[in-house]
C-alpha cells in the first residue's frame, strides 16, 4: 500500500516544482504582478511587481496526483469501491472538487487585480455568495452520498448532535470562514504554504489514526505540493500563490477535515488560520467600539513582523505551532 502514497507525495512534489520552472517565466512575461496596498508594512514596496497567481503549480501537482494515486490504489484494491469507503471515496473526489471551485473564485479575483493593475478584485459580496454556494453544493454531494450525520466530535470531550437545519448551515459558514482565513494567512512570503505543508502531515496522521487510507492521499499530496512550492516562495519569495492558491488551499485544508470526519479538529491543526482570522475580527471591533487598536497591524503575523520579527521567524513559528496543534490533533483523533 506504500505504492500509491509514494507516488502522491512524489507527483505531487515533482510536478509542482517543475511547474515553477516554466510558470514563473511566463508570470513575468504577462506582467501578472502582485500590486501591495500602501496601508500594509512600508518594506514590503519591494514586492511590487512580483508574479502571483503561482498557486496553479501546486494546484496541477495536487489534483494530478491525487488523480493518478488514487485510481493506482483502487486498481490493487477494488474492495475500496465498497461499504464504508464509498463514503471516504466521495469525501475526496467532492472536497478535490470543491478545492477546485474555490480556486476558480480566487483566479477570478486574481485577475481582475492584475488586469485593473490594484489590489481588490471581486467585491466582498460577490466572493460571499459564491463562496457559500460552493460550500452548500460540496455539502449535499456529502449528504447525497449516505454521509449523513449530524454528530461533531469534540477533541478530547465529547460529541455534539444538531438537527439537519441547524448542522448544515453552521457547516457552510464554517467552510467559507476558515477557506478566508487561510486566504488571510497568505501575507508574508512562504507563510500559508509552510503553515499548509505541516497541517497537511497533520491530517495524514489523523487519517492514518482512523485507517482511512483516501483521505490520506490527499493529505501528502497537499503537504508535498506546498513544500515544492516554497523553492520559488520561501523568503525572498520568487512568486506568490495568490488567492488563487490561498483559497484552493483553504478549500483542501476544509476538505481533510471533513474527509477524516470531524471539522472541529481545525481547531486544532488549524490554529493559526484560526487566530489570523480571529486577530482581524478582534482588530475591528476594539477600533469601531473604542478607536483604539489591539494589534499594531492586522492580520496578525503583521503585529509580529511590525514588532521586529523577520518573515523567516514568524514562518517557522507558527509553523511549529500548527505542528502542535496536529499533535494534540493526532492524540484526541485516538480517543474518536
Amino acid at each position: 500500500m506504500n505504492g500509491p502514497f509514494l507516488m502522491a507525495a512524489g507527483l505531487s512534489f515533482g510536478i509542482t516544482a517543475l511547474l515553477g520552472l516554466w510558470l514563473i517565466p511566463v508570470l513575468r512575461r504577462l506582467k501578472y504582478g502582485q500590486t501591495i496596498l500602501d496601508i500594509g508594512p512600508s518594506w514590503h514596496k519591494n514586492k511590487q511587481g512580483t508574479p502571483t497567481m503561482g498557486g496553479l503549480m501546486f494546484i496541477a501537482g495536487i489534483l494530478v496526483a491525487v488523480s493518478a494515486s488514487f485510481t493506482a490504489m483502487i486498481g490493487s484494491h477494488p474492495e475500496l469501491l465498497q461499504g464504508y469507503h464509498r463514503i471516504l471515496n466521495v469525501r475526496l473526489i467532492a472536497g478535490l472538487l470543491m478545492a477546485v471551485g474555490y480556486a476558480l473564485i480566487g483566479f477570478a479575483d486574481d485577475y481582475v487585480k492584475v488586469s485593473k493593475k490594484q489590489n481588490l478584485g471581486l467585491t466582498p459580496g460577490q466572493k460571499l455568495i459564491v463562496q457559500f454556494l460552493v460550500a452548500f453544493l460540496y455539502l449535499w454531494s456529502l449528504f447525497a452520498s449516505g454521509d449523513r450525520s449530524t454528530v461533531l466530535l469534540i477533541p478530547f470531550w465529547g460529541q455534539l448532535s444538531f438537527a439537519p437545519w441547524l448542522y448544515y448551515p453552521l457547516c457552510a459558514i464554517g467552510i467559507v470562514y476558515f477557506v478566508n482565513s487561510v486566504n488571510l494567512t497568505d501575507g508574508l512570503d512562504g507563510l500559508a504554504a509552510s503553515v499548509t505543508a505541516v497541517a497537511g502531515i497533520g491530517f495524514f496522521a489523523v487519517a492514518a489514526v482512523l485507517s482511512m487510507l483516501q483521505i490520506q492521499l490527499f493529505a501528502l499530496a497537499v503537504s508535498a505540493g506546498c513544500i515544492a512550492f516554497l523553492i520559488y516562495n520561501f523568503y525572498p519569495a520568487k512568486v506568490f500563490m495568490g488567492d488563487t492558491g490561498s483559497m484552493f488551499l483553504g478549500g483542501c485544508v476544509v476538505a481533510l477535515a471533513f474527509g477524516v470526519g470531524a471539522p472541529m479538529l481545525l481547531g486544532l491543526i488549524g490554529i493559526i488560520y484560526l487566530c489570523e482570522s480571529l486577530s482581524v475580527v478582534i482588530q475591528v471591533i476594539s477600533f469601531k467600539t473604542t478607536g483604539k487598536r489591539i494589534f499594531k497591524m492586522s492580520p496578525i503575523h503583521h503585529h509580529f513582523e511590525m514588532s521586529g520579527y523577520t518573515e523567516v521567524q514568524i514562518g517557522f513559528a507558527f509553523s511549529l505551532i500548527t505542528a502542535l496543534g496536529s499533535i494534540l490533533a493526532f492524540f484526541a483523533a485516538r480517543g474518536f
